[in-house]
């Protein structure tokens, strides 16, 4: 089939990839426009573009795809499908009207839960058990066609936003082949998803990786993992803002009242423990400013004054 392909970053880049290896042809690929990058602010064309480059495809780059001249456009490509993948962009109607078979979108989660910006990384902070990729047929709403194909993966304990995101890419390529597959082969069955149970994946904001002590350690240590790499995690001692990459839960009796949250109760080479709503959370891998990542055992060994019990976090 003749296929165009929209998306932008590396997760979108792994689907396209996969289908530049099978007998489908790719005629035209669509992703955002440059973005200005580094301490030199240079146009750096995204993780898609550059596949999209390297492999002599043309590359579309409007602002918006709700313009006649934009449509036109894509129309003239004569695709029988488009497929849709972290492209970032709000397609119109009369955008979804034009490919024979529609549009199809990769998609990060189980729909219909976690419809929306960063599925994978609410996920983890929600504590779900499981997630994966549905192949959905897109229509005007946000995430809310019917499925046409899932599959399934647990969360692991050790799962971060980046561990599970790179997995995810990896099953969603997979997945969006088997779909034009079955496609082809007219054994692809649209399921309505059931609006009663659907939630939202809102888009990720620095601000929330400011750690509230008041949280148990759990939910805060699923955050640090959900948010790791990006957009991160942090908490202040004094004027210093720490970065915390990797924490773990220590469970205590119970007694919210022993420390108040925020307080440093313990420092050993295993860990940096601070009193949470319920239980401890010991940091066992941080980042002060100016400095690179380490671990606790780098921090003492360095002889650095801070992070010492009674010390209070905000």
């Amino acid at each position: 089939m003749r296929l165009v392909f929209a998306g932008t970053p590396d997760f979108a880049a792994t689907a396209l990839k996969s289908l530049l290896q099978t007998d489908h042809q790719v005629v035209a690929v669509y992703s955002q426009p440059d973005r200005p990058s580094g301490r030199g602010r240079k146009l750096v064309p995204g993780p898609v573009k550059q596949v999209a480059l390297s492999a002599g495809i043309p590359v579309f780059q409007p602002r918006t795809l709700k313009t006649t001249e934009a449509q036109e456009e894509l129309r003239a490509l004569n695709a029988d499908v488009m497929i849709v993948a972290a492209y970032g962009l709000i397609l119109p109607p009369q955008v979804l009207a034009i490919p024979r078979y529609g549009c199809l979108n990769i998609h990060a989660s189980l729909l219909p839960c976690w419809r929306g910006a960063a599925p994978v990384q609410r996920a983890i902070a929600a504590g779900d058990r499981q997630t994966g990729i549905t192949i959905m047929q897109m229509d005007a709403g946000l995430d809310t066609g019917p499925m046409l194909l899932k599959t399934t993966t647990a969360i692991e304990e050790s799962d971060t936003g980046g561990s599970l995101h790179d997995r995810l890419a990896d099953m969603g390529a997979q997945a969006i082949v088997e779909a034009l597959d079955r496609l082809e082969q007219g054994t692809l069955i649209a399921e309505p998803q059931n609006d009663d149970k659907a939630c939202y994946a809102s888009k990720l904001s620095k601000e929330e990786g400011r750690i509230d002590w008041t949280l148990d350690a759990s939910s805060i240590n699923r955050t640090i993992r959900a948010f790791n790499p990006w957009p991160g995690t942090y908490t202040d001692a004094g004027a210093q803002r720490i970065r915390i990459h990797q924490a773990e839960v220590i469970e205590t009796s119970g007694d919210r009242r022993s420390h108040n949250p925020g307080t440093v109760v313990g420092r050993s080479r295993e860990g940096i423990d601070i009193a949470c709503g319920l239980d401890l959370l010991r940091i066992t891998r941080l980042q002060l400013a100016g400095s690179r990542p380490q671990s606790a055992d780098d921090l003492i060994n360095g002889g650095r004054n801070i992070l010492l019990p009674g010390a209070e976090l905000d």
